[in-house]
């Protein structure tokens, strides 16, 4: 087996009731996959499976958790899985995960995704537009470049600017944003240009 030191000292450290589940997952996880190897996402314990990442597990303060990078592919979606990461919600006991034989079939599931191809399914939510502040809407009413490079901004560069401004704890502070950013606007800037490849 694979084992990554990293991975025995993560176990150690974690709380009595968490040491048994992580165990029973890497056990699982190597006998339905030889070939996987161990390494650190997120500072959490991964399987990695010709390179490409098969599954991770976590523990917390009152839980562990278990989920596969194809989600939804290899288990389909739960309402248990709404409480925590993962496809087996919050893991108290090994009891809350299924049999060893239905997990490692899930494992072997898995990896034929990985051996077919199959990349994992990312569903994006779009947030709802946030409301135009007054004072900022002044400011660019005030400013014909500005407000045309805002007005033909896509939703998420709006936001940017509008969160930017709206952050502000304190009046003088939301002043020289909303300058700023009509200054940038008139330049036909994004909120965070700075960053960006040219």
């Amino acid at each position: 087996m694979n084992h990554d030191p990293r991975i025995d000292a993560y176990i150690a450290r974690q709380a009595d009731f968490a040491r048994p589940i992580l165990d029973h997952l890497r056990a699982a996880v190597h006998a339905a996959c030889p070939e996987a190897e161990e390494t650190l996402k997120w500072s959490a314990p991964a399987f990695l499976y010709k390179g490409e990442q098969l599954a991770m597990m976590a523990a917390f303060k009152a839980h562990a958790t278990f989920g596969f990078w194809k989600g939804s592919l290899v288990v389909p979606d739960d309402e248990k899985q709404t409480g925590a990461m993962g496809q087996f919600g919050r893991i108290g006991s090994i009891a809350d995960l299924p049999e060893t034989s239905v997990l490692a079939a899930l494992i072997r599931k898995a990896m034929a995704l990985t051996d077919a191809g199959v990349k994992p399914v990312r569903t994006r939510t779009a947030k709802a537009p946030l409301p135009m502040p007054d004072d900022l809407r002044r400011a660019l009413d005030g400013n014909q470049a500005a407000a045309a490079t805002f007005d033909g901004f896509s939703p998420g560069a709006r936001r940017d600017y509008v969160e930017w401004v709206t952050e502000a704890k304190q009046a003088a502070t939301r002043e020289r944003r909303i300058a700023q950013a009509v200054e940038w606007m008139a330049e036909g800037k994004r909120r965070n240009w700075k960053y960006e490849k040219c």
